[in-house]
C-alpha cells in the first residue's frame, strides 16, 4: 500500500480527487490535509465582493469530493516538511509520512513585508480568511462612508477596488499601485480599458509604493500620507515559508521547482501544481488558469507514480486567455496581444466560472460545511 499525500485543497487538487473517485487506483492510501473545508474559486472573488455572487456560489465543498475519492481528510496545515525524511509536520505539532507527495496549497502574501501591514491591514491571501471579513467591511461601508484603500496594481488589485467601488458607491476607493500604472505588463488596449473604468468607478489611482500602513493612514514611498479607514493587501504571492527547510529545490523566490511531469527537480517523489510551483521548462505566470489546466495531468502521474507506470510530460500553453472583471457586469478579455472590452465579456467570463464550480459539485455537498470528513 503507498500512501499518497495531497497537501492543499487548490485547483489542481480538486481535479485529483475527482479523477481518483471515478477510478479509485489500486493499493494507495490517500490523505488530503487542508485547514479549509471548501476550496474558495479565485475567479469569482471579485464578483462576489461586487455583489454578483453569494458565497455558495463561489466555493467547491472539499468533503464530499475527499470521501468519493476515499480520501481521510486531516483539517491542518502544514508548518515544515522534510523531504529526506518523507515527513510533513502540522499545526498541532503530528506529523504524517508519505511515499508519494502532492504540493497544491496555493501562494501568499509576506505580513511582514510592509510595515504595519500585520496589524493594521488585511491580506487577500489566503482567500478564506479574506471573504470572512467582507461583510463586515460592507457593512462599515454601508453604515459610513469609509476610505477603502487596495494595494497591489495587478489584476488583484484593479478587479477588487472595481469591485468594491461598484458595491459601496458611498465609500472613497483608493488603488496603490507601487509605482507603475495599473495592470502593468498587460497589453497597452488592456491597460488602457482599466484605467477608463477606474476612473468611472471614482477610485483614485496613487502610483506610488506604500512604505507603512498606519491606523487611519497610510505612508507612501514617495512622504505622502493617505487616510485610510480598511487596508487590502493584494500584492505578489510569496512562497510558504516552511518550504524554506525542506530540501527540495526551490527557485530564487522560494517555489517549487518543478519539471515537465510536475514533479520537483530534486527529489521525483514529491510533485507539485498551482501558485506553489515554478516550472523550470516553461515558466508561465502564477494564475489559476495554469493551476486548473494542470489538475489532469498531475491526476494522471500521480496515479502512475503510484502504479509503477511510465509519466506522462505536460507542457502548459504558451499563452492563456486573461478575463479581467470591472465591478459591473463588464470584463476586459485578452489573447496575447488582443484585447476587448464589454458586457459580453463578462457573461463570457460568468458562465466560464460557474462551469467550473459546477463539474465538482455532489448531491451531498452541503455535508462540507458540517464538523469532519474523517481525520
Amino acid at each position: 500500500m503507498r500512501r499518497l499525500l495531497l497537501l492543499g485543497g487548490g485547483h489542481a487538487h480538486v481535479r485529483v480527487l475527482t479523477d481518483f473517485a471515478a477510478a479509485p487506483p489500486a493499493s494507495v492510501e490517500l490523505r488530503l490535509v487542508t485547514p479549509y473545508r471548501r476550496q474558495m474559486y479565485s475567479g469569482m472573488v471579485p464578483g462576489l465582493v461586487a455583489g454578483h455572487y453569494l458565497e455558495q456560489d463561489c466555493v467547491i465543498p472539499l468533503a464530499p469530493l475527499a470521501r468519493a475519492a476515499g480520501a481521510r481528510v486531516v483539517w491542518s496545515s502544514a508548518t515544515a516538511l522534510d523531504a529526506a525524511a518523507r515527513r510533513v509536520t502540522l499545526a498541532d505539532g503530528s506529523t504524517l509520512d508519505y511515499d508519494l507527495l502532492s504540493i497544491d496549497t496555493g501562494a501568499e502574501i509576506d505580513r511582514g513585508r510592509l510595515a504595519g501591514a500585520r496589524e493594521h491591514a488585511v491580506f487577500v491571501r489566503p482567500i478564506e480568511p479574506f471573504v470572512r471579513v467582507l461583510d463586515d467591511l460592507a457593512a462599515r461601508a454601508a453604515a459610513t462612508a469609509l476610505d477603502v484603500v487596495f494595494i497591489g496594481g495587478g489584476a488583484a488589485g484593479v478587479e477588487l477596488a472595481l469591485a468594491f467601488a461598484f458595491r459601496q458607491a458611498g465609500a472613497r476607493v483608493a488603488l496603490v499601485t507601487g509605482g507603475g500604472e495599473p495592470l502593468a505588463g498587460y497589453p497597452p488596449a488592456v491597460m488602457r480599458h482599466a484605467r477608463r473604468h477606474l476612473e468611472r468607478r471614482g477610485v483614485t489611482v496613487l502610483r506610488d509604493a506604500c512604505a507603512e500602513v498606519q491606523p487611519g493612514s497610510l505612508r507612501l514611498a514617495g512622504g505622502a500620507r493617505v487616510a485610510c479607514d480598511a487596508a487590502i493587501v493584494a500584492t505578489g504571492v510569496d512562497a510558504p515559508r516552511w518550504l524554506a527547510s525542506s530540501g527540495l529545490a526551490l527557485d530564487e523566490r522560494g517555489f517549487v521547482r518543478t519539471g515537465a511531469t510536475l514533479q520537483s527537480v530534486s527529489h521525483a517523489n514529491v510533485f507539485a501544481a498551482g501558485d506553489v510551483a515554478t516550472r523550470d521548462d516553461a515558466p508561465h505566470p502564477k494564475s489559476g488558469v495554469y493551476a486548473v489546466r494542470a489538475g489532469p495531468p498531475l491526476a494522471l502521474n500521480l496515479r502512475r507514480a503510484a502504479g509503477g507506470g511510465d509519466l506522462v510530460p505536460y507542457r502548459p500553453q504558451r499563452r492563456s486567455l486573461n478575463l479581467v472583471s470591472c465591478g459591473g457586469r463588464r470584463a476586459i478579455v485578452s489573447w496575447g496581444s488582443v484585447s476587448a472590452e464589454g458586457a459580453w465579456a463578462w457573461w463570457w467570463k460568468d458562465r466560464i466560472d460557474r462551469a467550473f464550480i459546477a463539474r465538482y459539485a455532489l448531491p451531498d455537498e452541503a455535508a462540507a460545511t458540517g464538523p469532519s470528513a474523517g481525520s
